[in-house]
């Protein structure tokens, strides 16, 4: 199961970054960052739908996905199209992405940047803060409800924000258990990567009013932002179809039109 694969190779990165930066020098250079995160409130303004737009080079379903790759233009592209935050994929064995690609952007927009990425470790939530993350994920299906509630309070502790993912009931009710304010919703099984947008409609019945609400993965048209919207979805998070189009601000204007 690719899941497992990537979870094996994320704690063996995890334990090769402690070595070379200790826990406690990490912790320090995170609460020196002094972040004052806006991503919920930018993902929840009233009124419409907001969009979480994501830099994302490849995936082990689909392989490269944008070959003519560059970070720092199609987020100043998304910023400049309207995007309420940007989602960037960290993970470089997998989704070839870099932490470094994190930090360029935060350096050059002015909305908040979320940084995706597989963390089953508090060290991994301590360097998204020192690069500069405004908000982290979070993947219900692979902590255990203790670490989604101690994380969550690092989080917290350090300005940031989480968005907590959940595909199923069990991992909704774990989200919720842990007092997550976020809940994103994948319609991707991350155990075979088959996408169903009908996911975010099942589960939408589960989360209370006062929860922000996130549908991510196979989002590909207006009429879905559309229909999510009339789910009372607060937010949609879409990348491959950006990263797949030769005009990045066209495209995001045709999906959102807001």
């Amino acid at each position: 199961m690719i899941l497992s694969r990537i979870v094996e190779e994320k704690r063996r990165e995890v334990e090769k970054l402690k070595k070379a930066l200790p826990l406690g020098d990490i912790k320090k250079k995170a609460e020196s960052a002094h972040i004052r995160s806006q991503f919920k409130k930018n993902i929840s303004r009233k009124g419409h739908i907001n969009l979480i737009a994501e830099i994302k080079k490849s995936s082990p379903s689909k392989g490269i996905i944008r070959a003519n790759f560059n970070p720092l233009k199609i987020a100043l592209t998304y910023n400049a199209a309207g995007a309420s935050a940007i989602s960037v994929l960290t993970d470089e064995r997998f989704f070839d992405g870099k932490l470094e690609y994190l930090k360029t952007v935060k350096e050059r927009v002015t909305i908040p940047v979320l940084r995706k990425d597989f963390i089953i470790d508090e060290y991994q939530i301590y360097e998204s803060a020192a690069a500069g993350a405004d908000a982290i994920l979070l993947i219900s299906r692979i902590l255990t409800r203790e670490e989604l509630s101690r994380y969550l309070s690092i989080v917290g502790g350090l300005g940031m924000d989480a968005l907590v993912e959940a595909h199923s009931e069990e991992e909704v009710e774990k989200a919720l258990k842990s007092h997550a304010s976020i809940i994103g919703i994948n319609n991707r099984d991350l155990t075979n990567f088959i996408v169903d947008i009908s996911v975010t409609q099942r589960l939408m019945r589960l989360i209370p009013e006062t929860k922000v609400v996130v549908s991510e993965s196979g989002i590909e048209t207006y009429e879905q932002v559309m229909f999510l919207k009339s789910l009372g979805v607060n937010a949609v998070l879409i990348g491959e179809v950006f990263m797949r189009s030769e005009n990045i601000a066209a495209k995001v204007r045709e999906l959102m039109r807001e």
